[in-house]
């Protein structure tokens, strides 16, 4: 049976951390930005880890 091949468009969106984890970055940071607070759009800067119910899902798709 062949190789599973990596879903290169979640390999664009996320890295995966040296424990493991998936890092990935917030949504609703440049559509319609000028509304948004300054404190909204700061938090949304930082990455975040993906969830336990997406990581189980993602991890198959991408391969590690």
């Amino acid at each position: 049976m062949p190789k599973m091949k990596t879903k290169r468009a979640l390999a664009k969106r996320v890295r995966v951390t040296g424990s493991g984890k998936l890092k990935r970055h917030c949504a609703y940071t440049s559509h319609l930005a000028p509304r948004k607070t300054t404190k909204q759009k700061r938090h949304l800067r930082k990455a975040r880890l993906v969830s336990n119910s997406d990581f189980k899902r993602e991890k198959e798709l991408i391969q590690f």
